[in-house]
């Protein structure tokens, strides 16, 4: 059954964003290539709303992320990981950007009041205010309806609800205070400094909650290594069935006709140690960068680990860890080689 994530959701509404923008951009470059309108000005609007646009969606998506990271949806059929590289990439990149031309906008309407009524920055003013209400309304329906479908927790609903009042009621604030023309000098600081120090703060948050990229990286290895040795595992087991002897090392496994080469460590590019202990017995070993149990519940690993059938039985400790497997011949018979 196909359901709709918030995510999906803010990233459908942005793009629908984007193409009201090119629109309306037209529509106003068209009105006022005869007014006082230049095409600088009509540019410099044109990129101060994308941006803007962009930047709140890219701050709602990473802070739902780390939301969902910390309070986990109810439905337990999800696979779905949190990850916040994108949206703290873009953001790194679309702040700055943004900053820069709302400042670039700032000045030239300093050296030139009359440049702050020419209509290409009144009509994207309103376009803002009108698209910052209909996404305030679109989130809110999406955020409820998980809510009251079971799927979001009370907090996780809350903390929701408050992220999309403080980005867009910081958008309306700031959009409504333009249109008024009570901008001074010290409060446009006053709103940059805000801004920056919330886009901060979120990356910040969502490391916090989630994981550095070095975590994140040995966090990712480590699945690997959990995935690559029940490959082996699985192998292993056909061998038997179809042998019934064990393989002597993990060579025996490559097959050329199946195009199936025993996996290496993703890190050392070494084979996995594999051994036999008893004619049904074998034992896999790796060595690992952090230890299962220890990650938080509501982390990307233990959420990797329980994907897929990677559950305690594949617990590790950092270091080295082996896993002594033994074979049930009643439960995997060897295969009949008359059939």
């Amino acid at each position: 059954m196909l359901t709709l994530q918030p995510h999906a959701l803010q990233a459908c509404g942005f793009l629908l964003l984007f193409c009201f923008s090119c629109l309306e951009a037209d529509t106003l470059y068209n009105k006022c290539m005869n007014t006082k309108t230049t095409a600088k000005d009509f540019f410099l609007h044109l990129g101060l709303v994308i941006s803007m646009y962009s930047g709140v969606g890219f701050l709602l998506n990473l802070l739902f992320s780390v939301i969902d990271s910390a309070y986990p949806k109810v439905a337990g059929y999800s696979y779905y990981t949190p990850s916040i590289s994108l949206p703290v990439a873009a953001l790194i990149i679309i702040t700055p950007v943004f900053l820069i031309i709302a400042s670039l906008i700032a000045k030239i309407e300093l050296v030139d009041p009359e440049k702050k009524d020419i209509s290409v920055s009144r009509s994207t003013s309103y376009l803002t205010l009108f698209l910052a209400g209909a996404i305030v309304v679109g989130d809110l329906i999406a955020v409820v309806y998980f809510f009251l479908d079971g799927q979001d927790l009370t907090t996780a609903f809350l903390l929701k609800v408050l992220s999309i009042l403080v980005v867009l009621g910081a958008t309306f604030g700031y959009t409504l205070s333009n249109l008024s023309r009570t901008l001074s000098s010290k409060t446009r600081m006053m709103w940059r400094v805000g801004a920056i120090v919330l886009v901060v703060g979120s990356i910040i948050l969502g490391f916090t909650v989630i994981g550095s990229p070095r975590t994140q990286r040995l966090v990712r290895y480590d699945s690997q290594k959990v995935s690559d040795l029940q490959n082996i595992q699985s192998q292993v087991l056909s061998y038997w069935q179809m042998k019934q002897s064990l393989p002597t090392s993990t060579n025996d496994l490559n097959d050329d006709l199946l195009y199936f080469v025993a996996p290496t460590d993703p890190e050392t590019g070494m084979q996995y140690e594999y051994s036999v202990i008893s004619p049904t017995t074998f034992k896999l070993c790796a060595t690992f960068n952090l230890d299962s149990k220890a990650q938080n519940s509501n982390s990307i690993a233990v959420q990797q680990y329980n994907m897929m059938g990677m559950n305690e039985k594949w617990n590790h400790q950092a270091g080295k860890q082996c896993f002594e497997r033994t074979i049930d011949p009643e439960r995997y018979p060897p295969f009949d080689k008359n059939l």
